[in-house]
């Protein structure tokens, strides 16, 4: 007996050579009981063909922007209002400018503008199309509009290159769609529930041009956020300075330094279900800023420096404050520090990450965790941090409910 499909996606597919990873993509999609009707831009029937896609998908293909088969010829409005999500992958640098821009050519870019359903792109190109200016300032016109935007990876290119620019793994972009679908639809780890993150460094003036800082780029942070959203929370996040757009769906609250950070935390911390401290917030500040730039001079110089707040143990000595998710990171005896945080600060559970390794950590795409709590602890291995932090929210998502 075939299963009934639940939710309806569009694929739209542009002319990459990452085309070729569609159909498998379709595949994917259809195993986790989703009906999938696919849309080809011209340059895509030049990689793979329709009859591919037919019949994987068991659904028509749709290449023409005025379909005498469909409802009044008008395919895109039709399949518009049919779609539950609109995905395209690969989604080249052509296909991403058009859409940034609001073109209406094809049925692909047509589509994209006439529906009210959830747009993610999954990029494919060469790195330097992937890096250059106009591609990254069309992405965040996009992001703005609270457009997804799947990777893209890093490795081995067609071209022969190596860096970012690859498709995500079909199996990766089918598993967040679900997510996604499932948080839009109830379901979801963290469906309802109101979550508050922290991410990225603190900035502590020493005077009008200098500060204090540390390595962090926010990335994990942010990583948490956007997990933290698939899985169907409302999300707030409190950023120190970082060059990260926000993550679709996530309110960011940006603070410079940790003061302003402690002081819009526990503004929020009592209204939340879930607090998840992911910032590296600097331990110690300048007992005073200067009030003009300090000048060099023969003497050797020292600083006079005084504690910030705890933001995390604040929050976790709240009475009937949230569950409390503290980060570590470490460069050596990793859990055992980590065992001693958790404790020393009260906290439900810590995430500890090793940095200062070149394949990981702060400036890094990619990161491990030992995650701890008081009666356990679990290894998240070495990953994208986007499939690193839907991991981390699944098992966050369940410590909060074994003690709910």
């Amino acid at each position: 007996m075939s299963r009934r499909p639940n939710r309806r996606i569009v694929l739209g597919v542009a002319g990459g050579i990452a085309a070729y990873k569609s159909p498998d993509l379709v595949r994917r999609l259809r195993d986790r009981d989703f009906e999938v009707r696919v849309v080809m831009t011209a340059a895509a029937r030049e990689f793979v063909a329709p009859l591919t896609f037919q019949a994987v998908s068991a659904n028509p293909v749709h290449c023409r922007l005025l379909d005498e088969q469909a409802e009044a010829g008008m395919g895109h409005i039709e399949l518009a209002r049919w779609a539950d999500l609109v995905l395209v992958a690969p989604a080249t640098a052509n296909v991403i400018a058009r859409l940034a821009h609001g073109f209406a050519d094809d049925l692909l870019a047509t589509l994209c503008l006439a529906t009210t359903a959830p747009l993610v792109l999954a990029p494919a190109m060469n790195r330097e199309m992937w890096q250059a200016g106009a591609t990254r300032a069309n992405v965040l016109a996009l992001l703005d509009r609270g457009v997804s935007i799947l990777g893209p990876g890093e490795g081995d290119q067609a071209c022969g290159e190596v860096g970012p620019g690859r498709m995500l793994d079909p199996e990766e972009i089918a598993d967040r769609i679900a997510d996604r679908i499932a948080a839009r639809f109830g379901g979801g780890a963290l469906a309802d529930m109101e979550v508050l993150v922290t991410a990225g460094p603190t900035r502590e003036a020493l005077d009008p041009v200098r500060y204090l800082t540390n390595h962090s780029s926010g990335k994990m942070g942010y990583a948490v956020a956007a997990a933290a959203a698939e899985a169907g929370a409302r999300v707030s996040l409190v950023s120190g300075p970082t060059a990260l757009p926000a993550p679709p769906g996530v309110e960011r609250i940006d603070v410079t330094s940790a003061g302003e950070m402690y002081a819009e935390v526990l503004a929020r911390a009592a209204r939340c279900d879930l607090f998840i401290a992911a910032a590296a917030v600097a331990d110690y500040r300048p007992a005073r800023c200067a009030e003009q730039k300090i000048k060099k001079g023969d003497a050797p110089a020292a600083l006079d420096l005084v504690r910030t707040p705890d933001i995390v143990a604040a929050v976790a000595a709240m009475d009937g404050g949230p569950f409390t998710v503290g980060f570590a990171a470490e460069t050596e005896s990793v859990q055992a520090h980590a065992q001693d945080k958790l404790e020393r600060k009260g906290l439900d559970m810590i995430a500890a990450n090793r940095v200062g390794l070149a394949d990981r950590g702060f400036a890094s795409d990619r990161n491990a965790l030992s995650v701890l709590w008081r009666d356990g602890s679990r290894e998240l291995a070495l990953a994208s941090k986007t499939r690193l932090a839907r991991d981390f929210i699944e098992l966050v998502a369940e410590r909060y409910r074994a003690v709910s």
